[in-house]
């Protein structure tokens, strides 16, 4: 995909805002370590999982040694094989195979295997919410390059424009019916104009590149952005408590905030089995011997308990830290549904403002093309003047430009509500 997307953007094609979001979810490194994130905090729920299952090892030895006697005062002395030292070598051959089992410890491992996968649910709902957001970002991207492209083509329709009356002007100078200030201003305006569309060309090209980090994918700006609108979000006009009810069920902040407090606690609780006492089963198979043909053997099984008595007060510490961590991550969450709250309405008055200020500036701009239109026939036969002409020009390229802003304002202002509610 990501080689259409080069493709697509060398050949100077339109690229559309399916296309943009496309890229952007299989390409956005922010995604791609998001993943990885997820990832590791699975494997590290298959790690804590581990000590639950039966543990098993074996080591193997050979080794070549004198067998000379040592005595030392106070402890049994090793036989040798002869009387007095000798270099006299031996081969020593030796395996083992061990084996343990976890039989019970309180539910210490296995809430601390429950808290790690809690994490790695908590981990996953928090590479959702990063894809949401890459989403949005995509979004915004796109829809400020479509408006500053839409700036750009009032800007180079302005210069047009003022290119005419210059020449025009030009034509009544020349016959006299119009004086030479008339033709001052109408070459200042044309200069200005070009100015403003440089800018408006350079804003543009710049906010292509934006678009191009959105997408993550590093290539030319030597494309166009398809002037698509940001269609409604179902809903939209909705009251609130029914958009924060399916916000709230589908934001995936809140999930891996729920996840994560679940998570704490668990902790907690294996923490405190750490009062307690923990018991496995155990098994053993030793081997050694001279040769490996005469190797002697030894079987063990058992039970071992492993019980910290005393550890300065350790575990009560950590304990009362978990027990501060979830309070913690309880007002955590508390606060992101204020935020949600926040998102959605926010957005939900965005999206209704904007559709009322797109409504006002269409009409200004109807308004501004007619006062032109007027001002461009009165200048004509003599009877407008140029400051006349020169303002109902501005008036025009300022509603366009207003006109587009609000178009603008409303399609980000849906890509808000749509993070907001956490679609995608």
């Amino acid at each position: 995909m990501i080689g259409v997307v080069f493709a697509l953007l060398a050949a100077g094609r339109i690229v559309t805002l399916d296309d943009a979001v496309q890229s952007a979810r299989e390409h956005q490194p922010q995604l791609r370590q998001a993943h990885a994130n997820t990832a590791a905090a699975a494997a590290r729920a298959r790690q804590a999982f581990a000590p639950l299952l039966p543990q098993v090892s074996a080591s193997a030895g050979y080794q070549r040694s004198t067998a000379n006697a040592i005595t030392r005062p106070g402890s049994a002395s090793v036989a040798g094989s002869a009387t007095g030292s000798s270099w006299d070598t031996f081969n020593s051959f030796s395996d083992s195979v061990q084996a343990s089992q976890l039989l019970f410890d309180f539910g210490s491992q296995p809430n601390r295997y429950r808290s790690a996968k809690a994490q790695a649910e908590a981990q996953a709902a928090t590479e959702r919410a990063t894809a949401l957001q890459i989403d949005f970002n995509v979004r915004f991207a796109y829809f400020d390059a479509r408006a500053n492209g839409a700036l750009a083509k009032v800007a180079r329709d302005n210069l047009d424009n003022l290119i005419r009356h210059l020449q025009q002007t030009e034509g009544f100078v020349q016959a006299g019916t119009r004086a030479e200030i008339d033709l001052v201003q109408a070459r200042t305006d044309t200069a200005n104009a070009r100015v403003a569309l440089i800018n408006a060309e350079n804003a543009y090209e710049t906010s292509k590149l934006n678009l191009n980090a959105a997408m993550g994918v590093e290539g030319p700006t030597d494309y166009d952005v398809a002037d698509t609108q940001a269609p409604p979000v179902p809903g939209e006009d909705g009251v609130l408590d029914s958009l924060l009810d399916e916000a709230m069920k589908a934001r995936p902040e809140v999930q891996s905030l729920e996840d994560q407090i679940r998570a704490t606690q668990l902790t907690m609780r294996s923490i405190e089995g750490q009062y307690g006492p923990s018991v496995s089963a155990t098994a053993g198979l030793t081997q050694g011997g001279t040769s490996l043909d005469r190797l002697g053997w030894n079987v063990a099984v058992g039970l071992s308990l492993s019980w910290n008595i005393f550890q300065g007060g350790l575990t009560k510490a950590q304990v009362s830290e978990a027990e501060a961590n979830v309070i913690a991550a309880v007002a955590q969450l508390d606060l992101q549904r204020q935020q949600v709250r926040s998102d959605v309405d926010g957005a939900r008055l965005a999206v209704r403002a904007a559709k009322e200020s797109l409504s006002a500036t269409q009409e200004a701009l109807m308004n501004a093309r007619e006062r032109l239109r007027l001002a461009e026939e009165r200048y004509t036969v003599g009877v407008g003047s140029a400051i006349e002409l020169g303002d109902a020009q501005v008036a025009l390229a300022q509603a366009a430009a207003q006109a587009v802003q609000a178009d603008d304002k409303l399609s980000t202002a849906r890509a808000q509500l749509l993070r907001a509610l956490g679609r995608q």
